[in-house]
């Protein structure tokens, strides 16, 4: 029996690097490290994109955008975003709701969260209700809390349209 409704989640990590500048949820962040990425380094928008590449039963993102792939260096990760969105159209299903978490120690988020879910809700047709992005600390423990790098969680669920 096939189910109306398909769940996904995926987790991304990036390590950090010198830079002073970082994209997280299509915005730029001003920040004292850059992250080391063949794309943008979106951690957020790559968790989502796999999240939902899962729930409709895909492989991970790596396979459809690959790092080793010129074309996809230092692309928006909304791009990426975009095109998984277009892929979960092509098999019925529509979002019902995207829950995230960016865990991060040093940039303090609050003040772009907004701005994040509007970038999301406009590449996906959603609205600003059917997105959480949430943030938190690795108080000082483990690579986060040692500000080595950051990771972003996402779940998804689709329902199956028509």
């Amino acid at each position: 029996m096939k189910t109306n409704f398909r769940i996904g989640s995926s987790t991304d990590i990036h390590r950090f690097k010198d830079g002073n500048e970082l994209t997280i949820g299509g915005v730029k962040i001003p920040a004292n490290v850059g992250v080391i990425a063949h794309s943008d380094g979106d951690a957020l928008i790559h968790a989502i994109s796999e999240a939902l590449l899962g729930a409709i039963g895909k492989r991970d993102l790596g396979y459809y955008f690959s790092d080793k792939d010129p074309k996809y260096a230092g692309i928006s990760s909304l791009v990426i975003l975009k095109e998984t969105y277009n892929m979960i159209l092509n098999e019925g299903y529509e979002i019902s709701n995207i829950d995230s978490l960016v865990i991060i120690e040093s940039v303090m988020m609050a003040p772009y969260i907004d701005e994040m879910k509007t970038n999301i809700a406009n590449v996906l047709n959603i609205s600003l209700d059917q997105i959480s992005v949430k943030a938190t600390r690795g108080e000082k423990l483990g690579f986060v809390g040692e500000n080595e790098g950051y990771v972003a969680q996402a779940s998804v669920l689709l329902e199956k349209r028509g």
